[in-house]
């Protein structure tokens, strides 16, 4: 059982570690277009939409590689944990308001709608959730 359990744990790893780099490499490459797609939003001040459209790629981009490369898991899946929740929060609002855009979550050509973005992001969730709590469980030992 305790094999199984680590596969799983490993598998939910990477695969949460593989979308945020994703996600986060395509909004690095097209910042400019991004900070159109957070302004869509209707929730910063005009100034802010481009800072959070040139910060958050790259911390996703960093949390996603910890992932993928075994270090520091935890704290990445943390911070995963807390921005999805964040992303949750802010489609919720969206759908909330009637607005109509496209989440942004995987560039600009996405055409994810926020009720699909609020799917999505309560699976990454999960798998963020997953991987915090079963870290400890299933962290391979260190190699010498």
């Amino acid at each position: 059982m305790k094999h199984s359990g680590q596969v799983s744990y490993h598998l939910c790893r990477l695969l949460l570690g593989a979308v945020f780099v994703w996600a986060g490499a395509v909004k690095a490459l097209g910042v400019p277009a991004f900070a159109g797609q957070v302004a869509a939003y209707q929730l910063l001040p005009y100034a802010w939409n481009y800072a959070v459209a040139a910060t958050l790629p790259y911390v996703e981009l960093l949390a996603g590689t910890l992932l993928l490369v075994n270090v520091r898991s935890k704290p990445a899946a943390l911070l995963l944990l807390l921005l999805n929740t964040l992303f949750i929060a802010v489609l919720a609002s969206v759908v909330a308001r009637g607005l109509s855009i496209d989440c942004g979550c995987f560039g600009p050509d996405a055409g994810t709608t926020p009720l699909q973005a609020l799917g999505r992001d309560a699976l990454l969730l999960a798998l963020a959730v997953a991987v915090y709590r079963q870290h400890d469980r299933y962290l391979l030992p260190p190699t010498t």
